[in-house]
């Protein structure tokens, strides 16, 4: 039997973690704050803002006016990602901008400094952006940028010589009159062609948008502030099918996704949102389930947040509230700002993490190994911050122990807050949660450094290699501000591999692929996702730490075509290029 579908390979290592997750909860309660202390004080972190040395200084957000902000449009800020545009194997800088802004682009000059080569690049086109995904959605071998936003998206074609055209209309995924949020390329009928997802947020027109103060539920503190999302309609989500010619196919209604709240409905749920669309913010797509098929994850704002299970025949059935992924425990419907994955106690299921608003506790839901999820946010130490209007996500091994860490970028929304002396601020640090590898995250954003602790408003964040050294960095879209890079200045003291993977019966960027990596008893699991986060996008090279182990004694390849290939005792601290029929074609050292 494949190991990828029931995970038989993790079941020991499944039962040993239970059984210390639950010494954790029992006989080892007592002394859990001093070890929770303990991890804090010895965390190896030490992230500083380096932008503005690296060339990033110029590359100031604009979301409408700075202080007195009138609509809802100007408060959320956008998305940032991370991509390999030029393929000359070093990640560059893609920022999304408002105010019918143009984006920006930064190459990577390999010496940890860009260049903004924005104009010469074609990303000149001026529309108010919000999130972006990236894949080769026309497979050619060079990826392409999506940009969702308020009226009207953006499809940045790579031409594979420096530049992009923008296509959106032509390839039929402008989406002109929604709100386009988060988004996500996937492959999810397996067709070995890129399809597209974009939620959306809200159905609003600034002409007719009320003015702060408008309504109760428009001020905040006795401050007149911007209204919504209470009081304005739901948007629809939208899925768009490859047709292979470089074109899109709207298949949103006949899929399923246009529509997802006809099944179940909590009976305790307020009606507002019932059959008024969906809130959505954030998205992640991934084989939530095993079964080998890609499903959406979109956090939703003020309403449960969805699940679109894939039913392997091109349609889509929504299954967050059975699926116990909708609400919260107490049954609640949160302020779903960004949603991620990954496996975060190494049972080789994939769980969720999402952020939320302030007095609210960012969720993780973990995965039942059965299609199910349990909301384990309290469990797992997250409800030591409340304060905080969580934004931008990722979830990554910073410190090379195989355990995966959680970095959240937070800000509020009201930037009235900046005028006024409150326990609420508008600017706000981020924060730092360290996995001690027993079901909990440990809060060290304290002896972080200075790029954790720095306070901004603070919105989409994507994380990855920018110098090729094994480690990542945090690149965050700061509202109103130029951006921050976050570097770690201590060097993790476990070893690392970074995995990419190229289709070719797959799609070419290997959306989709699923990466296992062995060491002694530790396995651990991660798939190449396009789009995660709020509004932003990662590397969709793999990261993983490796802890003391000098060499992993086996990876497992499981491509979307379901070809499933092996590498076996790959040493240490590299970057591995693994091509779909050839396996591991090549292996570069980090640099260091």
């Amino acid at each position: 039997m494949s190991i990828w579908k029931a995970g038989a390979s993790t079941t020991s290592v499944w039962r040993r973690r239970s059984w210390l997750r639950f010494a954790a909860g029992g006989v080892l309660a007592p002394i859990l704050p001093w070890a929770e202390k303990l991890l804090a004080a010895t965390a190896p972190f030490q992230f500083a803002d380096t932008a503005g040395a690296a060339g990033l200084g110029r590359a100031r957000n604009q979301s409408g006016p700075a202080v007195d902000k009138q609509t809802l449009l100007e408060e959320m800020g956008q998305g940032v990602a991370l991509v390999d545009y030029d393929n000359d194997g070093w990640l560059d800088i893609f920022l999304v901008n408002g105010n019918a802004a143009p984006c920006f682009l930064f190459r990577n000059n390999r010496d940890g400094t860009f260049t903004d080569v924005s104009r010469q690049a074609g990303i000149a086109d001026t529309a108010w952006g919000q999130g972006c995904c990236a894949g080769d959605y026309d497979n050619d071998g060079f990826t392409d940028i999506f940009v969702s936003g308020w009226n009207r998206n953006r499809l940045y074609r790579n031409n594979g010589d420096g530049t992009f055209t923008e296509v959106a209309r032509k390839a039929g995924v402008a989406g002109v009159g929604h709100w386009g949020a988060g988004c996500c390329f996937l492959d999810y009928n397996r067709d070995g062609l890129l399809d597209l997802f974009v939620a959306s947020y809200v159905r609003f027109d600034p002409a007719s948008a009320p003015k702060p103060g408008a309504a109760p539920s428009c001020r905040n503190l006795g401050l007149a502030v911007p209204c919504g999302p209470v009081g304005f309609s739901g948007g629809a989500n939208s899925l768009y099918r490859n047709r292979g010619d470089g074109t899109f196919e709207d298949v949103s209604e006949s899929s399923g996704i246009a529509q997802p709240r006809g099944a179940a409905k909590p009976v305790f749920a307020p009606t507002r949102w019932q059959h008024q669309g969906s809130y959505g913010m954030g998205a992640v797509a991934a084989d939530f389930d095993n079964d080998g098929w890609p499903d959406i994850y979109v956090a939703c704002d003020t309403a449960p947040s969805l699940l679109y299970r894939n039913n392997h025949d091109g349609t889509f059935r929504e299954v967050a509230t059975p699926a116990g992924c909708a609400l919260d425990e107490n049954g609640a419907a949160l302020g779903g700002m960004g949603a991620a994955t990954g496996d975060l106690d190494g049972d080789g299921w994939l769980d969720l993490v999402r952020t939320n608003f302030h007095g609210q506790t960012t969720t993780v839901y973990r995965n039942n190994r059965n299609g199910t999820f349990h909301d384990a946010s309290l469990g797992s130490g997250l409800g030591v911050n409340r304060q905080y209007v969580g934004f931008g996500l990722g979830v990554a091994d910073f410190d090379h122990d195989a355990e995966p860490d959680l970095f959240i970028a937070n800000g509020h929304v009201y930037a009235q807050l900046a005028t006024i002396q409150s326990h609420v601020k508008y600017r706000q640090r981020r924060l730092l949660y360290r996995n001690n590898g027993l079901g909990r995250f440990t809060d060290v954003s304290a002896q972080a450094g200075a790029g954790i602790q720095a306070e901004h408003a603070s919105r989409g964040c994507a994380l990855g290699d920018l110098d090729n050294d094994g480690s990542l960095e945090i690149v965050v879209n700061n509202i109103d501000e130029s951006p921050s890079l976050l570097r770690n200045r201590v060097r993790p003291a476990g070893n690392a591999l970074l995995v990419r993977c190229t289709g070719v019966k797959s799609n070419r960027s290997a959306i989709g692929t699923r990466v296992r990596v062995t060491v002694g008893s530790r396995v651990r699991l991660a798939e190449i996702t396009s789009g995660s986060g709020y509004y932003s996008h990662n590397d969709l090279r793999l990261h993983f730490g490796l802890g003391s182990a000098t060499q992993a004694g086996r990876i497992d390849i499981r491509w979307p075509s379901g070809l499933e290939e092996v590498a076996v005792n790959v040493t240490a601290n590299q970057i591995l290029h693994f091509e779909e029929g050839r396996g591991l074609v090549r292996k570069e050292p980090f640099r260091r």
